[in-house]
């Protein structure tokens, strides 16, 4: 009887340092914030005196140094709590594998892993997670009964848990071993394997019911960008439809006037509204990139749509529906009963094949612009300047990646239109010292942008015009664009110059290619602006040839420099010799008139 009452008192103990450690530890003063871990501490180093005194079986003292491990990570004192860590591992030695120990075998190990993980020293915890792993494996293969948890070495008979308890705690400390390898692998930089386990972590966490929404749907729209990257788009479509549903789970936004009453909503509806966004942001990316594949499966080699190609890839994609990648898809699929159905409507609202013509490159189109405004609602310029801008330049490369598709160069035009008026106001009007980097990537664009619609303009005026001959009104809106472009270019170059507005003798790495673009396009441009002035066409040859040559000499100068504008330096090298006949033609022309 005396027995009795004392292994009663031991499992008394147990239950309340669990419950110190687990719910009045949240209610700790933030002066004293391990308060109920140290009372919890306690109480195991007692239940471990006691146990040692009865001679108690390895695994029950294994788990006092397990608990007593976690304990010490918990208040920060990670020597001590990887010594109780290593104690337990040692006393497991003394035992075989078994439905009584499995469950802490695993855990162990588990804790371990992320100790060292926590250290930088991934090879380190790469081991002991490994090793859980095939531990796991190896039991449901020889064994597979639902194995006792550790906190059943401290309850009483009453107290035992279901089978079915059993084995939900047992998958979920396995999960854990799955989370933790994904982001060892992906800190070892083996990102195919690490992709591989976060999505097993998913998949078992949906199974388990055991997820926190918005955590998850992050996770698995975090996945979808491994897959995009990698081509695998009905991968990436099938976990941000699945991270659509689930961060639906979390519930509704609350209001701003709830939010201005209450502290909790207004960190709620902040936290939600944010998460939501970030979604989005990955759903952009989705249909761009897709219609950006696309585009180089379509485009010859000036970058225009090939038709025949493009016949070639329908009649191809035309097979392949018939024979549905349905092996490759079953594989992967998230989802409980409830959500699959959710999940699967999702899908079908955004393909996942290369779209091949206007009307599904619109499709596609139309989903990412959606969650352009989506984003946008949430990041707005007035307190995250630099993601309200990505957004934007994902939206004008939508718009761009649209176009493409366009046969009808009057619409054409007016696509890229629509991305001059998104980019330039911000561009002038963002804080040049701050925001460098950002302009220069939006001059860039805007130069590219307008030189895009000046080629457009002329292409529609030669199909009108029966001669060569251009109006007044197609020259005046050629020049505007012309000129546009070419300031662009130029202000680009200019942010390149000291505050004394010298040119680098030598250019970085990072801008080295752009800097020698946007010379070589300054100078084509300068040499195509129309004018029946004499002295203004002479002026743009020179600076034409001015901007040539300095291609030309600075990749003489800079050989290696040569490799990153192959193209640009060939043409610059050939205007660089034709231009001065050119000049000296001109200037003949004009003594002989004068």
């Amino acid at each position: 009887m005396a027995a009795t009452n004392e292994w009663r008192a031991i499992c008394d103990k147990f239950t309340n340092a669990q419950n110190l450690t687990e719910i009045e530890s949240r209610n700790d003063p933030e002066n004293d914030p391990f308060r109920s871990k140290y009372k919890a501490r306690e109480l195991l180093r007692e239940i471990y005196c006691e146990e040692e005194g009865a001679g108690l079986r390895a695994a029950k003292l294994g788990a006092v140094e397990y608990y007593l491990g976690v304990n010490h990570v918990d208040t920060e004192e990670l020597p001590a709590g990887q010594e109780h860590l290593m104690n337990c591992m040692k006393l497991l030695e003394r035992c075989r594998v078994s439905s009584l120990n499995v469950s802490l075998f695993i855990h162990v190990r588990n804790q371990l892993g992320i100790l060292w993980a926590g250290r930088d020293e991934t090879e380190t915890a790469q081991g002991f997670l490994e090793t859980a792993e095939s531990i796991y494996q190896r039991y449901m293969k020889e064994d597979g009964s639902p194995p006792t948890d550790m906190t059943e070495y401290f309850a009483a008979e009453e107290s035992l848990l279901t089978h079915q308890e059993r084995i939900k705690r047992f998958e979920l400390a396995y999960t854990h071993t799955m989370y933790y390898l994904a982001q060892v692998y992906k800190n070892l930089g083996q990102t195919e394997r690490a992709a591989t386990y976060c999505h097993t972590t998913l998949q078992r966490q949906l199974q388990l019911n055991q997820f926190t929404p918005m955590e998850w749907a992050l996770n698995a729209a975090t996945l979808s960008q491994y897959y995009i990257t990698k081509g695998r788009y009905m991968e990436g479509r099938h976990c941000l439809s699945a991270a659509t549903v689930i961060s639906d789970l979390a519930g509704e936004v609350p209001s701003e006037a709830a939010a201005q009453e209450n502290e909790a909503e207004s960190e709620r509806r902040e936290h939600l509204r944010q998460k939501r966004a970030e979604i989005a942001r990955c759903w952009i990316k989705y249909c761009l990139n897709l219609l950006q594949d696309a585009k180089k499966q379509l485009e010859d080699n000036i970058g225009e749509l090939d038709t025949d190609r493009q016949e070639e890839l329908k009649r191809a994609r035309r097979r392949e529906e018939e024979e549905e990648e349905k092996g490759r898809k079953s594989a992967l699929l998230f989802g409980s009963e409830d959500t699959f159905d959710s999940i699967a409507s999702i899908e079908e609202k955004v393909m996942c094949l290369f779209p091949l013509d206007f009307t599904e490159a619109r499709s596609v189109f139309l989903v990412g612009q959606n969650h352009v405004t989506q984003a946008k609602d949430y990041f707005q310029m007035d307190g995250y300047v630099t993601d309200h801008i990505e957004i934007l330049q994902d939206h004008s490369a939508l718009f761009r990646s649209l176009a493409f598709f366009e046969e009808d160069l009057e619409r054409r035009c007016k696509m890229h239109k629509r991305r001059v008026d998104m980019l330039e106001p911000i561009c002038n009007d963002l804080n040049a010292q701050y925001y460098l980097m950002i302009r220069r990537q939006l001059m860039f664009e805007l130069a590219e942008t307008y030189n895009e619609m000046m080629d457009l303009k002329l292409a529609l005026a030669n199909r009108q015009a029966d001669t060569q001959s251009l109006d007044n009104h197609t020259i005046k809106k050629f020049n505007h664009l012309c000129s546009a472009s070419a300031k662009y270019f130029q202000m680009f170059l200019d942010s390149l110059c000291s505050p004394e507005g010298k040119f680098p003798e030598r250019l970085e790495e990072e801008v080295l290619r752009p800097a020698l673009v946007a010379r070589f396009r300054v100078a084509r441009l300068h040499s195509r602006f129309i004018s029946t002035s004499p002295t203004v066409q002479l002026d743009n040859l020179n600076k034409s040839l001015e901007n040539y040559k300095y291609v030309v000499q600075y990749c003489e100068a800079n050989p290696e420099a040569g490799a990153t504008v192959e193209t640009e330096l060939e043409l610059s090298k050939e205007m660089a010799g034709l231009l001065p006949l050119k000049i000296n033609r001109l200037k003949a022309r004009m003594a002989s008139n004068n």
